[in-house]
């Protein structure tokens, strides 16, 4: 029996609690930028409030520069209760887990004019261990394939996430973190395909985001999952300023989880 965990987050943008359409990030002018949301509180309240409701393996993500002090500061809120992402490479990666981050997770920085560089794959691996390794492929579909996007999802790269690149990456990481790009941020509703194909092949714990509008969403992701998928809310969250998922919900989504997994998890008993 398979069990879905709701896991938070945190993105940051110069300095800022913020809720934004990821496809609309960009390096040059922010005249394109959609941003849903802008939280009056620091990224630390957000992580104390998740471990004092016991969620783990939350994301906390820094989009673009600005963001050391405010994610520092969310770290040192909730030690080992958040993985953190954005310019992660080899020469910072220990760095954050000396912080207080649970996992590192990475995407640009494995690849180069959209091909894997296994060769700064395997020096991560290295650097910080398998197990606190995430990698991130969030992709966007092209004629009829998903592929993962990399420098703030602007550009594509050759690598089609299906059985065979779920397997190679395996190798390498402990999860996988997978946005469905093309509806992040937009509360339009998940992304099926890629729910399916995640659920059919990824080897390894797989956080699924993206399109998530109320909270029917989740059972949705657990069904089309299989229950082998955990997700992460953020736009619909009424801590973000949506209206489709309240906070409590999803808390208590997770604690059902969790209630009916320790119920069906088989008893040991000792003489």
């Amino acid at each position: 029996m398979f069990t879905v965990k709701f896991r938070p987050c945190v993105d940051l943008h110069d300095g800022k609690v913020k809720q934004i359409v990821g496809s609309t990030l960009s390096d040059g002018s922010s005249d394109t930028l959609t941003t849903n949301f802008s939280s009056p509180h620091p990224a630390a309240y957000y992580a104390a409030m998740y471990r004092r409701d016991e969620l783990s393996g939350g994301h906390l993500i820094m989009l673009g520069p600005g963001n050391q002090a405010a994610a520092v500061a969310a770290l040192t809120a909730y030690p080992g209760g958040l993985q953190i992402g954005g310019g992660i490479n080899v020469d910072n990666a220990a760095a954050w887990l000396d912080r207080g981050a649970a996992m590192v997770i990475v995407t640009s920085f494995v690849f180069r004019d959209g091909l894997v560089l296994t060769d700064r794959l395997r020096q991560l691996t290295r650097a910080v261990g398998r197990e606190r390794l995430v990698i991130d492929l969030s992709c966007r579909k092209r004629d009829g394939r998903y592929l993962v996007v990399t420098d703030r999802w602007q550009n594509f790269t050759t690598t089609t996430v299906d059985a065979a690149s779920l397997a190679y990456f395996a190798d390498y990481c402990a999860e996988f973190l997978i946005h469905a790009v093309d509806v992040e941020g937009k509360c339009c509703g998940v992304d099926d395909g890629l729910l399916e194909l995640l659920a059919a092949h990824s080897p390894l714990p797989t956080t699924y985001a993206g399109g998530v509008a109320k909270i029917e969403d989740l059972y949705r992701i657990r069904e089309i999952g299989q229950g082998r998928l955990d997700v992460t809310i953020g736009s619909a969250l009424d801590i973000f300023g949506g209206k489709g998922v309240k906070y409590t919900d999803a808390v208590a989504f997770n604690r059902a989880e969790t209630a009916e997994n320790n119920r069906l998890r088989p008893h040991c008993f000792l003489d």
